[in-house]
């Protein structure tokens, strides 16, 4: 099998990938063709088919597996699959693990990792909201190992929100040892916390896409409301700390044009929204870099608003 990050103009193909999103849409003249996203664990490829009715091309949908036979080209700087055949594929046919993007590091470690850090609080409010989602809430445990942080940009994988909450509550222990000021306890399970909501707000792969609540209220909305619902059912939880808590998670965007309900008004939100932005560009040139394949300028990025570059090891 032919890999999505290896795939280079003029290439010819003829294999398995996921159909992980398919469109109806119409050229300028009117004629009518297929938008598609074929998905592998390396990544994704944009592909159209331009001749929908021709006898090459079986019915299919997004979610399944399709054997595609195409041409590889390029179209705006970007790679494009120009699909002459398709068929949806019957299970046996393909290893599911070949196309579902997944984190590179042991989700068992992280976890473990991540429980040992929640072991270290020493105020019981804040360690028992920790153990009440992430030692005895079954349900959310599996969602939460299972969850990318994102659909796209950042940590889209699976594990990735794991990946990434751990990433990002390592770099605020540091904070805490540069930054005594900060409070240890609070700023910590901010920081494990801040991403909860997103176990409602994406669907579980080969999905990966907004749920309906994830549209209407967001998971930063949604993570503030856990909060509350798991400290409500924790005896004499002081208001002030389960505020103090909801305030990092409501500000961990930092700004509001980037969804913040709120902008950092203490010090740990001010902590946790660096942390989490840190961590999230660094994955986002990684990942980036990732499929270069040459030292050198790779062109204007508009996450980044820059022309990017990989310097020579």
């Amino acid at each position: 099998m032919k890999f999505i990050k290896d795939l280079k103009p003029g290439d010819r193909i003829n294999d398995v990938y996921l159909c992980k999103h398919k469109v109806s849409a119409t050229t300028k003249n009117g004629k009518e063709y297929f938008s598609v996203i074929l998905q592998d664990k390396t990544g994704t490829i944009d592909a159209k088919i331009w001749e929908p009715n021709s006898n090459g091309i079986y019915e299919f949908d997004a979610t399944d597996y399709i054997n595609i036979f195409g041409e590889v080209t390029s179209f705006n700087g970007a790679l494009q699959v120009s699909i002459k055949s398709a068929r949806k594929c019957q299970e046996g046919e393909y290893d599911p693990t070949l196309y579902l993007p997944v984190t590179s590091k042991n989700v068992d470690e992280m976890y473990k990792e991540l429980l040992g850090i929640i072991g270290s609080i020493q105020n019981p409010y804040l360690k028992k909201l920790l153990e009440d989602f992430f030692i005895h809430d079954e349900k959310f445990i599996v969602l939460f190992k299972k969850s990318s942080a994102a659909k796209t940009v950042h940590h889209g994988f699976i594990g990735g929100l794991l990946e990434h909450t751990l990433s990002v509550t390592k770099l605020c222990m540091y904070y805490c040892t540069s930054y005594p000021k900060l409070n240890r306890d609070l700023l910590l399970t901010a920081a494990i916390c801040h991403d909860i909501g997103k176990t409602r707000e994406l669907s579980l792969f080969p999905t990966n896409d907004y749920t309906d609540e994830g549209q209407f209220l967001g998971h930063i909305v949604m993570g503030t409301e856990m909060i509350g619902e798991k400290a409500r059912n924790i005896q004499g939880f002081p208001e002030l700390l389960k505020q103090e808590l909801q305030h990092c998670i409501l500000a961990h965007h930092g700004e509001f044009e980037y969804g913040s309900p709120k902008k950092p008004a203490i010090m740990e939100a001010v902590a946790l929204n660096l942390a989490d932005n840190t961590d999230a560009k660094m994955e986002t040139f990684t990942e980036l870099l990732s499929n270069v394949q040459a030292p050198g300028w790779q062109g204007y990025n508009k996450f980044f608003e820059s022309n990017i570059y990989e310097t020579v090891v």
